[in-house]
């Protein structure tokens, strides 16, 4: 690796040819260099990230999965991301190369995040402990994927931390009512009146205008949610939804419609395309302290204002799927994690309904293919509520890379492990998607039950 003096300028410089991903060889020149060892490692650093096998550096893939990702990934992700690997990842791993992190090396870097206590003697949460691993294990499924690493550690050792909070903290509707009249501020008051009673996100809140409050001339008033404010390093954005699901147009009160039209008139000079709020999230948060202080109550977080509002649409007695399109969620499996436990009798839901095809089927003039049909229609309905009281464990389960045109046989265990790792798809939610569709395709592996075979579009 030879460098050059630039006497000139009294510093270093390095100079050479490499061939880039199509093929074609490149001149590369870096100039400004104070030592020569300064310029060597640099060209060393810029070679390496050029590398498609596992003898690649952590520091440097990460480089290169972080380029990829920039043009897929919105901003605020972007960050997260960045900001979990230059602290938690990057001091342990950046000088290794990827096949050398092995078990025993993700297990210490796991034992240290675990003894971690800040000034106050916290430890990090769990939800934070489990994106941290999820993002190592991320990268190392990466490097598989085009770095030809030959397995992913994480998937042996198993993840730390949980997917969900343990603390889940809702008001009932009496309790946002006695919060609600002590907000004399407005736009306060218009902010959680939203939150409680659309359920819609904090980022989705603020990026809301008056055209997004909508009366089609009739009785029905609905809210657009088609976009996601946020700041990152005090650039402000104003994103689209993290996924088709979370651009929806839902329905709302008639009173909240005409609050947030009593409001916006009584701006100066009001844009009905420009935001409705100007407060900052921290902002929110105070306010939503202060004021249950003031009305005698314990403050929840922002957040659980969209709990809350879950809630209440279950309490009155609305199904997970709807609750679940309200929200915006991608998938049913995210809202059942998060509210199963409000479900009264959920374990009873199948027997009863079991019990109810079993009179129908015997009673009804039906042909047996009719009944069976019937049978399976309602069974698979209510596996949807009921993901728990599957069991694949007589299964045979089929591991397929589509790229590599490999296929291994799998546990029970071992799918449902790696579905937690992979995307933190819970153990029974796992078993319930590959029951019901009879595959589940994990960062583009394709799990698959041997008795009803792969499905045609992965050949």
């Amino acid at each position: 690796m030879p460098v050059y003096k630039d006497k000139k300028r009294n510093t270093w410089y390095c100079q050479f040819y490499y061939k880039d991903w199509t093929g074609k060889s490149k001149q590369k020149r870096k100039r400004g260099f104070s030592t020569q060892r300064e310029a060597k490692e640099w060209e060393r650093n810029f070679l390496n990230t050029l590398q498609t096998n596992s003898d690649i550096t952590f520091a440097a893939l990460v480089n290169n999965y972080m380029e990829d990702l920039a043009m897929r990934l919105k901003p605020t992700t972007m960050e997260t991301k960045r900001s979990i690997i230059e602290d938690k990842l990057l001091p342990y791993f950046k000088d290794m190369k990827i096949c050398d992190i092995d078990e025993l090396a993700v297990r210490r870097w796991q034992n240290e995040l675990l003894d971690y206590r800040n000034d106050k003697g916290k430890p990090f949460s769990d939800t934070y402990l489990k994106t941290i691993n999820n993002q190592l294990s991320a990268i190392l499924n990466y490097a598989i994927v085009y770095y030809k690493l030959a397995k992913n550690p994480c998937r042996a050792v198993g993840s730390i931390g949980k997917s969900n909070a343990d603390a889940m903290q809702i008001w009932t509707l009496d309790q946002f009512e006695q919060f609600i009249g002590y907000e004399k501020k407005a736009a306060g008051r218009l902010a959680f009146n939203v939150l409680f009673w659309s359920g819609i996100r904090e980022g989705e809140l603020l990026a809301l205008t008056r055209n997004d409050f909508i009366h089609s001339g009739t009785d029905e008033y609905r809210l657009n949610v088609n976009k996601n404010f946020e700041v990152v390093k005090g650039t402000q954005y104003i994103l689209t939804p993290k996924t088709d699901s979370s651009n929806r147009c839902i329905t709302i009160p008639q009173f909240l419609y005409y609050e947030a039209v009593q409001y916006f008139d009584s701006l100066y000079e009001p844009d009905p395309e420009e935001r409705l709020f100007y407060f900052t999230k921290s902002y929110l948060l105070n306010e939503i302290k202060r004021v249950a202080k003031a009305a005698g109550l314990n403050p929840i977080r922002i957040h659980d204002l969209r709990h809350s509002h879950a809630s209440l649409l279950i309490e009155m007695g609305f199904n997970i799927l709807m609750v679940s399109q309200r929200l915006g969620h991608e998938k049913v499996e995210t809202t059942w994690q998060t509210y199963a436990h409000l479900y009264p009798d959920k374990e009873k839901m199948l027997a009863a309904q079991l019990d109810t095809v079993k009179v129908q089927g015997i009673t009804a003039n039906l042909t047996i293919e009719d009944q069976l049909a019937e049978f399976m229609a309602q069974f698979q309905s209510h596996l949807k509520e009921q993901p728990a009281l599957i069991d694949i464990n007589s299964e045979e389960i089929i591991r397929w890379d589509p790229e590599k045109r490999e296929k291994a046989t799998v546990t029970a265990a071992e799918f449902e492990q790696e579905a937690q790792l992979d995307e933190g798809i819970e153990a029974g939610l796992a078993s319930a998607e590959i029951f019901q569709a009879g595959y589940l395709e994990l960062c583009g592996i394709v799990y698959f039950l041997a008795s009803r075979g792969l499905p045609a579009k992965f050949l």
